[in-house]
């Protein structure tokens, strides 16, 4: 059974993109904000690992996490894909939990091998 992945992404190019080169290893859900992406957890599912974009509108990646902390038990992996390449935002991300910080443009490649580092950790 392939784990379930859900990508938190507000571009559509790269939600496709990710989703179609992700979804040959593992089960993705798409949402285009973090409110979709609470409101499909708060209806009872549990991915296996979110992978969540920083600059998104409305609800910032940031506060994203944070909603995570505050209102989960059991908040699953998480891997951050920003633009921001700024150490003040990977630590902000890092200190609410994110495994993980891929700054883009990124290698599909090297996604896929740090979200299967994630899981076999």
């Amino acid at each position: 059974m392939k784990k379930q992945v859900l990508l938190v992404e507000d571009q559509a190019a790269t939600r496709k993109l990710l989703s179609h080169y992700l979804g040959e290893f593992y089960e993705v859900t798409e949402k285009a904000t973090a409110e979709e992406a609470l409101e499909w957890m708060a209806e009872g599912n549990t991915p296996d690992a979110i992978v969540t974009d920083i600059i998104m509108p409305e609800m910032t990646g940031i506060e994203f996490l944070t909603h995570l902390q505050r209102s989960q038990n059991d908040v699953p992996p998480v891997l951050v894909l920003s633009s921001v390449e700024n150490s003040v935002e990977k630590m902000k991300c890092f200190n609410l939990g994110a495994l993980d910080y891929i700054i883009k443009p990124f290698n599909p490649e090297e996604l896929r091998f740090r979200l299967h580092n994630i899981f076999r950790n």
